[in-house]
């Protein structure tokens, strides 16, 4: 979190009143926006209301025992980010302070109120290798040198977004700050390793394109089905415990993207200490490093100020998008937005205003969109291509899709993950309900699919679709007359469905082999699916009994090809023995 100077500092106002998290102020000089210091211990604030000569602020930490009369202190800059060497392998709360930092200065993992630090290391020198030389014209976001900040990921200096660009006059080789100035142009302005960025405004971009390219996320349901674009936005709505968490710890983990930021939105703590934990211990399949060497996570737990919950969707979106401008594929995890939006909601019926549907903000609905619309697949400034990809969980309370948040995220995302809590309680998972779920990338997605994986591709997930859909018209009869009442062919169109949601659409999150699997291993499973759906209706056509079909030795053995390490040998015996197998019936 950037912080003033005490020389940017002064004490132009007063408390008026406080009332939790909103705090009112009279005399203060300020603009919308602006960060203050409030009452004696100097607690984070930010002005979000100005009426006459009364400020209204929302506090970043625990009002209590703050009293009317104590002093009001603007820093007269909007809330920001510190940009630079650093971040990745690093966990934030809410307003990027960094909480290792924290704990080293209070002794103790509970944080006194007032304590501040910068959210990058100012004093840590980095190997700074620059990428131009004297004489070279550099313009707004043109990248400038190099700085390898993990083992995973080199990271871009480059120059300001607002800079208006010049020739080099001077530039550095070596050992650096953040704070040390690395190149100097013939304006007179000196660049650093260090950016600063107000979070509630959009980093600038040449263009935003239509993304062509799937993130890639190793669960069967969701390349299958579901897939969504590099530059995408998702949507998890789902009931408590129905999942949510672990399929974007799953996203986080194996998605293809280059950096994931993590936000952890008004959680519970156990679950953020789950993250924290778990994350240094993993191994990044693409490098074998560490994989929070390219993540950062930001921390803010349901037992935080709600304030502070607000801001840290947008703290998280502005590091996302910073890493794009270096040409990065970038993966946002928000978890969740309804507490974020719960948040928005507190602060605005303590501000009295208008509320909208189950008073929520009128607002709430601009919200949403303003944050996915960052989002995208972008041209940078720079000449470099990098993307953002949103996806947010949603917990509707009671699991009711009608709520507010959810539909209001709904008209905005373009890919849609419904979990079910039937499907959890029956112990299926990923428990995402296929029939209520979507998503609008697939026809741009499908070349891709199509050129990298197999040329049929959709014709095999439509083929599955279409099974999935003929079993759920079929369980409506046959809740009322049972299975056996069904035509043969029927009931084994149903087998086939069974096979569907077992071996495919299901996925072991804790197994070591089935909890990522490859767009080609997600089509080899659906294949050899597809081999004994055909093989078992030339039987039943020939004559063959449904019971002779259905007790095929190898069939059975479809539902262990998710955790097999040799695959491509294993499906390749399978199909075989399928086909003879069922071929020796008639």
């Amino acid at each position: 979190m950037s912080q003033a100077t005490e020389a940017d500092v002064s004490e132009d106002g007063v408390i008026e009143s406080v009332s939790g998290p909103v705090v009112t102020a009279k005399d203060l000089d300020a603009k919308m926006n602006d960060v203050v210091y409030v009452g004696h211990e100097g607690l984070m604030g930010e002005v979000i209301e100005i009426e006459g000569d009364i400020t209204t602020i929302q506090v970043y930490e625990e009002t209590s025992a703050v009293a009317p009369g104590e002093p009001v202190e603007n820093t007269g800059a909007p809330l920001s980010v510190d940009l630079g060497p650093g971040m990745l392998d690093a966990i934030y709360d809410g307003v990027q302070r960094p909480l290792d930092v924290l704990e080293e200065k209070m002794g103790s993992a509970f944080l006194d109120r007032g304590v501040d630090a910068p959210g990058i290391d100012l004093e840590k020198t980095w190997e700074f290798n620059p990428e131009v030389s004297e004489g070279d014209e550099v313009e707004a976001g043109d990248i400038i040198g190099i700085v390898p900040e993990t083992p995973s990921i080199d990271h871009k200096v480059m120059v300001p977004p607002d800079s208006e660009g010049g020739e080099v006059v001077d530039v550095k080789s070596g050992d650096y700050s953040v704070e040390d100035t690395v190149v100097e142009l013939d304006t007179g302005e000196e660049i650093r390793m260090r950016q600063e960025w107000p979070v509630r405004s959009q980093r600038p971009a040449d263009e935003k394109q239509t993304p062509t390219e799937p993130l890639v996320s190793g669960q069967r349901i969701l390349d299958g089905l579901f897939p969504i674009a590099k530059g995408g936005t998702a949507a998890i709505p789902g009931p408590f415990g129905s999942g949510k968490t672990v399929t974007q710890h799953q996203l986080a983990k194996w998605a293809d993207a280059d950096i994931v930021v993590y936000v952890g939105c008004g959680e519970r703590g156990n679950e953020m200490t789950e993250v924290i934990e778990d994350f240094p211990e993993l191994e990044d399949p693409k490098t074998g490093k560490p994989l929070m060497s390219r993540t950062c996570l930001i921390a803010n737990t349901s037992n935080m100020p709600v304030a502070a919950r607000e801001s840290c969707i947008y703290t998280g979106i502005t590091i996302a998008e910073y890493f794009r401008d270096m040409g990065y594929d970038v993966a946002l995890m928000a978890d969740s937005t309804s507490r974020w939006a719960e948040a928005m909601r507190e602060i605005s019926s303590r501000l009295e205003e208008m509320p909208g549907e189950e008073g929520y903000p009128a607002y709430l609905a601009a919200r949403l969109a303003e944050f996915y619309e960052r989002a995208g697949y972008f041209s940078n400034i720079n000449g470099t291509e990098g993307s953002v990809s949103a996806i947010g969980a949603v917990s509707p309370p009671g699991g009711d899709f009608s709520e507010p948040v959810t539909q209001n995220t709904l008209r905005i995302v373009k890919t849609f993950w419904a979990l079910d809590a039937d499907l959890a309680e029956r112990r299926h998972f990923p428990s995402i309900n296929w029939n209520e779920s979507y998503s609008l990338y697939r026809d741009q997605l499908d070349p891709w699919f199509e050129d990298n994986v197999e040329d049929d591709w959709s014709d095999q997930r439509q083929w599955a679709i279409d099974v999935l859909d003929e079993e759920t018209e079929l369980q409506e009869i046959v809740q009322l007359v049972g299975k056996d009442a069904l035509p043969e062919d029927q009931q084994l169109t149903l087998e086939v469905a069974r096979y569907l949601r077992e071996a495919w659409l299901q996925q072991d999150a804790f197994h070591d082999v089935d909890t990522f699997c490859e767009p080609e291993k997600t089509y080899g499973i659906l294949s050899a699916i597809r081999t004994f759906n055909d093989e078992a209706f030339e039987a039943l056509d020939a004559g063959v009994p449904i019971e002779e079909i259905n007790e095929v030795d190898a069939a059975p053995r479809l539902n262990r090809i998710g955790v097999q390490d040799e695959w491509e040998s294993y499906i390749e015996e399978l199909e075989s023995d399928i086909q003879q197998q069922v071929r020796e019936l008639y």
